[in-house]
């Protein structure tokens, strides 16, 4: 009964989703996360033009449930018309890839959907829905690789880390920032007490651990890419060649997650959550 509820509530929040007029606001992310605001306006136009269609082919979709042809078909013209938004019109925000997830979620392309979940994340990393739709996504998915227990471990002492968006951490180590500052302005004016002496050890403490945490976020970002499988399943070797021998007894499946190590032509070094290394053609793959 649980799993049927999850399912039925994950429908209904893409169904909202389709429908959120808040993608054709007019600011939108681009690659290098800045906001673009002076796009040429018959350009602009367009990619309204097209994003309304797309929407509106989504919306559809998820209204001919009962006849599994015409949506598929209507999920297929909505993932065209985000993609070329994306690609032509060059937007990066996050409830594009977040749509175009949920749109690739219903045609059970798992591995493109938690592909574009992920590059939904990876700009609005606070957004509740794109959380849980990735879970969702990653529970349908065939391989479930466990992390190594050295991970699992500093995920657990450092859950701040970890489970925080980056604007959480940046908010969290800015009051602390703050009750450092006045506490440190109390012992001048007042002396040392008790409790003023805790609140700037206890504020110290957390704004040093917040800002540690901002900057390897930021460079984890900068040298390390993160990938996921999205062929049906792929062979994963010892080489970067069809000759090498197999790395794993059974071949990767859509969804598998990974971080990339090195790329050759042709090729993806890549190494899963568990540790272990891999090679997989980069046709079978896509960076996020």
């Amino acid at each position: 009964m649980r799993t049927h509820a999850a399912h039925i509530l994950l429908l209904v929040t893409l169904a909202l989703a389709g429908a959120n007029t808040s993608y054709g606001s007019d600011t939108s992310y681009m690659t290098d996360g800045t906001y673009e605001t002076d796009i040429a306006p018959l350009l602009r136009d367009q990619l309204y033009a097209l994003l309304n269609e797309a929407n509106a082919a989504f919306q559809q979709a998820n209204a001919a449930a009962n006849a599994p042809g015409r949506a598929a078909e209507l999920y297929g013209k909505a993932i065209l018309l985000y993609e070329k938004i994306i690609e032509q019109g060059n937007v990066r925000n996050a409830k594009l890839y977040y749509n175009l997830g949920n749109a690739y979620f219903l045609t059970e392309d798992i591995g493109r959907a938690i592909l574009n979940y992920r590059r939904a994340l990876e700009l609005d990393s606070g957004d509740v829905n794109i959380r849980n739709n990735l879970a969702f996504a990653r529970s349908r998915r065939i391989d479930q690789v466990s992390a190594r227990a050295e991970k699992r471990v500093l995920e657990t002492l450092f859950f701040w880390h970890y489970d925080f968006s980056p604007q959480t951490r940046l908010l969290l180590g800015s009051l602390s920032f703050a009750g450092l500052c006045i506490g440190a302005t109390v012992i001048v004016w007042r002396g040392r007490g008790p409790v003023s002496s805790v609140v700037v050890a206890l504020s110290g403490l957390l704004c040093l651990c917040f800002v540690v945490s901002i900057v390897v976020e930021s460079h984890r970002r900068s040298t390390r890419f993160g990938g996921v499988v999205t062929a049906p399943q792929i062979v994963a070797r010892q080489g970067d060649g069809p000759n090498y021998a197999p790395s794993f007894k059974d071949p990767l499946h859509a969804g598998t997650e990974f971080d990339l190590i090195d790329r050759r032509p042709g090729w993806f070094h890549i190494e899963l959550a568990d540790g272990t290394k891999a090679w997989v053609p980069d046709t079978a793959a896509e960076v996020i």
